[in-house]
């Protein structure tokens, strides 16, 4: 095969790395699936596919249909010729090779089913990569294709193709770029749990919708009764310092889900509500579909204090106070703490 036409591969070397001393100390990359034995050359994909339910009887069809693939490609895909990739997960390097026989079967290895690979001499550090490789490198099957363009990153940071003077400034310049599409993902990733935090929240029944603000209020240091809906001039929770309403602040809240229409909340609603507040009361009113221009001149222009909290103002509230929220409240909005590179 000429090296134009030669394909990319990836073959990890087990969970962990726990093969990477055989891969290339004995010169070979090899995938499991002991049990089948030698595979004939005469053998085609449905063959395998129902060799494999034969011998693994309990796998389910998404799983046979996965074994396959992957052993398939070691099996008949790879050619002499291609190039292959394996992964060092705790020195975290990769290293780059030849595939140099056809399909072959030892159980000399841990895993039978393999082929011959010449090995370079030196690995590549993954920390020159950039990121979107690393993404690419990352897959978490067996053996997968890899784009050329890859191939040529790890093939320029090779020790033997860059000096160590090249090696250092490519290094400070790939931190700052790294850096930079670091903060990027990040924003990234943060816009998108927002915005399933949003569809969480906007699933939820009217019901749960108010207890949900009403244990939002709990974690902040209030106390909270729900009025039932319809009840006490439209409000559907009661917040106070004390939860007999003797010791002010004392906050009306309203709560709109409108989770069928998703119509913003008009100056109409917003003086709805106003007209049911006495002082020294103050209000909330929460609109999981936000409010208009005019229902927001409305509440600036009260004699009362007026808080519209709309979606993305209650998201930030659940974020804010999540640690504090009681497991009922939890259980309307379960969330899990990632952490992130500062």
């Amino acid at each position: 095969m000429s090296k134009r036409n030669a394909k990319i591969w990836m073959v990890r070397a087990g969970r962990g790395s726990v093969l990477i001393d055989e891969f290339i100390n004995k010169e070979i990359v090899a995938i499991g699936w002991n049990e089948l034995g030698k595979l004939p050359k005469s053998l085609d994909y449905e063959g395998l596919k129902n060799k494999l339910r034969t011998v693994y009887p309990d796998d389910v069809d998404g799983r046979i249909n996965q074994s396959t693939g992957q052993l398939w490609k070691l099996f008949k895909d790879f050619s002499k010729g291609d190039k292959v990739i394996t992964y060092d997960s705790n020195a975290r390097v990769y290293y780059l090779g030849e595939i140099i026989s056809d399909y072959q079967y030892s159980d000399v290895f841990e895993y039978h089913h393999y082929r011959k690979v010449e090995w370079y001499d030196e690995p590549v550090q993954r920390d020159f990569l950039e990121m979107e490789s690393k993404n690419t490198l990352g897959s978490i099957l067996t053996i997968f294709e890899v784009p050329n363009k890859i191939w040529e990153e790890l093939h320029q940071l090779h020790p033997g193709y860059i000096s160590d003077e090249e090696l250092k400034g490519f290094e400070e310049a790939r931190k700052h770029f790294e850096a930079q599409e670091l903060q990027q993902l990040k924003e990234d990733a943060v816009f998108r749990s927002l915005e399933f935090i949003k569809d969480i929240v906007f699933s939820l029944s009217w019901q749960d919708s108010e207890k949900l603000v009403a244990g939002v209020l709990r974690a902040m240091g209030y106390k909270t009764r729900l009025t039932g809906r319809g009840a006490d001039l439209g409000s559907d929770i009661i917040a106070s310092p004390d939860g007999l309403e003797m010791l002010e602040p004392i906050i009306k809240v309203e709560v709109k889900h409108k989770v069928k229409s998703k119509g913003k909340i008009g100056a109409p609603d917003l003086r709805n509500f106003i007209g049911g507040l006495r002082l020294p009361t103050k209000g909330i009113y929460v609109s999981t579909t936000g409010f208009s221009k005019d229902a927001k001149i409305e509440a600036e222009r009260a004699n009362f204090q007026i808080t519209l909290v709309d979606l993305d103002r209650l998201v930030e509230l659940i974020i804010e106070y999540y640690d504090l929220l009681d497991q009922e409240t939890k259980a309307l909005v379960p969330l899990k703490k990632i952490y992130w590179p500062i």
